[in-house]
């Protein structure tokens, strides 16, 4: 499972980047707001099954709650997610 949430933690760290330097400047600076809807909507998908297996291995692996406060509060950040496959999942 963990596999799992690394290749999601991936991938949810990629659309929040690409909603923020791709779609959001081609919502206001071109005029184009499809590029928000769907990538927002991947993102939103993503941030929702990150989260949901970040509260699933708190119990699986008996992760500590600052473990998991940091887990989940990474997702918000830009790169956040990347920091957390490297500090905390990379032995894991």
């Amino acid at each position: 499972m963990i596999k799992f949430f690394k290749i999601i933690a991936l991938l949810e760290g990629i659309s929040l980047l690409t909603l923020l330097f791709f779609a959001m400047p081609m919502k206001y600076a071109f005029d184009q707001p499809i590029f928000v809807k769907t990538v927002g909507m991947a993102h939103g998908l993503l941030f929702i099954a990150y989260i949901l297996m970040a509260i699933m291995l708190k119990f699986e692996e008996n992760w500590n709650m600052k473990k998991s406060a940091v887990i989940c509060f990474a997702s918000v950040i830009p790169f956040g997610t990347f920091y957390i496959e490297k500090k905390y999942l990379r032995n894991e």
